[in-house]
């Protein structure tokens, strides 16, 4: 079972596995939610089970997707299309991130001037 939550523990999950690909996306608007670039992986929404939902909203980011977030400590935790049962879910909100590998960089034209892309994962200009 693969656990995570926010930093005050207002949203707390669980599903039975996520995808062992990291993605990160360096497109502004991903970088101006996080603070940084998005880095997530990915599972069914309907295979989450939240075990702790009290702080857990939703933000429309746009006419296509939606942001969730903890409203108590502000943790950005989840990216999911509207009308699609896929769920993007933060690495770093895992409680055990073991198994987890760099799989690819998104919306690299995008990417802040103040750093590089290290690494061999490919890297795209779109996803």
């Amino acid at each position: 079972m693969v656990t995570g939550q926010c930093e005050c523990g207002a949203v707390k999950f669980e599903t039975a596995t996520v995808r062992p690909e990291v993605t990160f996306c360096h497109c502004s608007q991903c970088r101006r939610l996080s603070g940084h670039l998005w880095a997530s992986t990915h599972t069914p929404f309907s295979a989450v089970t939240f075990t702790n939902d009290a702080g857990l909203a939703w933000y429309a980011s746009s006419d296509w997707a939606e942001r969730g977030f903890c409203n108590t400590c502000g943790s950005t935790l989840f990216y999911r299309l509207t009308g699609k049962d896929d769920l993007g879910i933060a690495a770093g909100c895992l409680d055990d991130d073991a198994g987890l590998k760099p799989g690819k960089h998104i919306f690299v034209a995008d990417k802040g001037n103040y750093y590089e892309i290290a690494g061999d994962a490919p890297q795209l200009d779109t996803h």
